[in-house]
């Protein structure tokens, strides 16, 4: 993994937050910690200069990172408030997990993969930010024992809101998550009301890899 952030890095970077603005995100805090994390440090070599324009690439274990304004959506949509303790399911890169904790959030993130999961504990630049706490496991039982959490993000495609995800969620809680199948999903906003309802907000199409359940070792 490169491990130079120069001034050519940071001045893409502020071509790729200019990019992100333009294509409607107005969150400026999410903006800031795009700009700040040097995306090129989570992929190949081969992908430095690639590595800031408005794509996905694809990582191990047959993952992608998600494009820059998915990330940064994702982010914007769970209106992310003081002290708020925030689960991810789907670690992948680790590059979401950066950007909601260089805004300061506690992060719990848990990865299936578990080629993916060595991999990324390997990654040097996760030493920056011990807020991120990370874990192995499937993401449709979540991580009850650490909840109930007040922002749940979902950075893969799931073929349904998973009830017990649902259950970890605290009351007025919001859940981003995109459903549905063959890398074609709406990306909702679920709100946890104080009877346990949820209310559901379709903020558009977006393309995931699939949620799957269990634990792959391989």
């Amino acid at each position: 993994m490169p491990k130079d952030d120069n001034y050519l890095h940071k001045g893409l970077r502020k071509q790729l937050v200019q990019v992100l603005r333009d294509k409607g995100i107005k969150d400026e805090r999410v903006l800031a910690a795009i700009e700040a994390i040097p995306r090129h440090f989570f992929l190949d070599p081969a992908f430095e200069r690639q590595s800031y324009e408005d794509r996905a690439f694809p990582i191990t274990a047959g993952q992608t990172i998600s494009m820059p304004y998915t990330v940064a959506r994702q982010t914007e949509l769970l209106e992310l408030k003081k002290f708020d303790k925030v689960l991810e399911i789907g670690t992948g890169s680790a590059y979401q997990a950066c950007v909601i904790a260089q805004l300061g959030y506690t992060l719990f993130t848990i990865e299936r993969q578990r080629a993916l999961y060595d991999y990324v504990g390997q990654f040097f630049f996760l030493k920056n930010f011990p807020n991120i706490k990370r874990f192995y496991g499937d993401g449709f039982e979540g991580l009850p024992s650490y909840g109930p959490f007040d922002k749940i993000l979902i950075t893969c495609g799931a073929p349904f809101i998973p009830p017990k995800l649902v259950e970890q969620l605290k009351t007025g809680g919001i859940m981003v998550i995109p459903v549905g199948d063959d890398g074609k999903q709406q990306m909702l906003r679920i709100t946890k009301q104080a009877d346990g309802s949820l209310t559901e907000e379709n903020m558009g199409a977006f393309s995931f890899v699939p949620m799957l359940q269990g634990k792959n070792n391989r």
